[in-house]
């Protein structure tokens, strides 16, 4: 097409030449204004080759949009739980935790019963530092040490395996005792547990364990040896203890029913153990009740746990019963302890915490980072502790306490309690002889956890 427009032109163009020619002569001015006409129409003709062009030739490809990146899932994540919390696409997962506890508290007994052990004093109660994470494959870990006063003591060291409701531990941990045991010492009403906790040894011991959790049901059970510190080739104590707990919701009401056993066998024809408390005071190492050294060749527990959580109110309460078989002829024991609690959350809106069968953290629903003045709670406790029985005066110690807890953050709490101690039989008499008496006790506790 082209090619014939543009034989078309030319054609005309000399077509017109001849005849001019044959007209007449041209003069030179005429001959110039034809050279420019034949200039102009070889101009038109390339304009015209130039449209042709563009108009015939193919569509450039539109170019294929590039498909939009793929946002690969990052290798790591890292959020915030009190510390940084590292967890991996393939199910790893790393989070540093710990715990500082420093307490002011001091006693005030009858002249003659703490000596220059009583008074007001300040400790680093704990200084809990460790680790805790995720294994692929359904398996926890966890390793913490205590390293108060320039001392190390492990706690917590385990690995758990579990993918369901069935879990299975091994390492050293709680077995699986009282409601206020269980229930860790971040989130305790007061400074100090019940005294009976104390005064039967509870501590966490090296075993392998299980634990069944349902949606109301709890079930606890292990075998253990005794704690790690005192694990030697001479301990060859071996204890069974299991825990159930029945925790529906009534509603909004949070209900808490559980029982615990426990046997052990020291393993040792020779073995004495002693059963005895602090006045809700840690600061002395002076206990008041104190059965003294009795030679065993079993002991055996019970206890029975309630409690009921409805919205800013809490009550608690447990009995616990330790029995001893001796391995002499000397009649066999059975020392008791509970106590009875209540407790009111003061600020609006904020509840105190339940989880797994124990109290769990007092988290403020307008923390002062927020505008407001974080969580209050005040509690109120009567603690009884029975040590006398078949011929044995480790003395009775009642106790009642009153305290506040504050938390301005979650994991922020400030706590303080007085308590007021009356004892019957004591270990440790008065100046003047007496073994009945009272004391008062008051603690103090900033702490703060990650």
């Amino acid at each position: 097409m082209r090619h014939a427009i543009t034989a078309a032109l030319l054609a005309t163009s000399m077509f017109s030449l001849p005849t001019a020619a044959h007209a007449q002569a041209m003069t030179a001015e005429e001959a110039a204004q034809l050279r420019a006409e034949l200039a102009a129409l070889k101009a038109q003709v390339q304009t015209l080759e130039t449209r042709l062009d563009a108009a015939t030739a193919a569509p450039a490809p539109m170019p294929t949009p590039a498909p939009p990146p793929v946002t690969a899932k990052p290798a790591t994540e890292i959020s915030w739980k009190g510390a940084p919390e590292i967890k991996t696409a393939d199910g790893w997962s790393f989070k540093p935790r710990g715990r500082i506890q420093l307490d002011v508290a001091s006693i005030d007994a009858p002249a003659g019963v703490t000596g220059i052990r009583g008074g007001t004093a300040t400790e680093f109660r704990r200084v809990y530092l460790g680790v805790d994470g995720k294994i692929p494959g359904g398996f926890s870990y966890r390793v913490e040490a205590d390293i108060a006063n320039s001392t190390v003591e492990l706690t917590d060291i385990y690995l758990t395996y579990g993918t369901g409701p069935l879990t299975v531990t091994a390492g050293q941990i709680k077995p699986f005792w009282a409601l206020d045991d269980m229930t860790s010492d971040l989130f305790t009403s007061f400074t100090e547990r019940a005294a009976f906790t104390q005064a039967f040894g509870f501590e966490r011991r090296v075993g392998l364990s299980a634990q069944y959790k349902g949606k109301a049901v709890l079930l606890q059970g292990g075998v253990f040896g005794d704690n790690a510190a005192d694990l030697t080739d001479s301990n060859h104590s071996l204890s069974v203890d299991g825990r159930v707990v029945f925790m529906p919701k009534l509603g909004n009401a949070q209900l808490h029913l559980g029982a615990s056993g426990h046997y052990r066998d020291p393993g040792d024809p020779a073995a004495t153990n002693r059963y005895r408390a602090r006045p809700f005071v840690h600061t002395t190492d002076v206990r008041l009740v104190d059965t003294g050294l009795l030679d065993i060749s079993s002991e055996r527990g019970l206890g029975i746990e309630g409690a009921v959580l409805a919205g800013p109110f809490h009550a608690a309460g447990e009995a616990y019963w330790q029995s001893i078989k001796r391995s002499t002829a000397a009649a066999d024991p059975t020392f008791f302890g509970g106590y009875a609690e209540v407790g009111m959350v003061l600020t609006g809106g904020d509840t105190r915490g339940y989880k797994d069968g124990a109290f769990d953290r007092l988290k403020p629903s307008k923390p002062i980072t927020a505008g407001g003045i974080g969580a209050i709670e005040v509690n109120a406790r009567y603690d009884y502790l029975d040590l006398n029985d078949a011929g044995i005066r480790g003395g009775q110690q009642k106790t009642a306490l009153v305290g506040l807890v504050w938390a301005p953050i979650d994991y922020i709490r400030i706590t303080a309690n007085y308590g007021k101690v009356w004892l019957d039989d004591a270990r440790i008499a008065t100046a003047n002889g007496d073994r009945s008496y009272s004391a008062d006790t008051f603690g103090l506790r900033t702490q703060v956890d990650f």
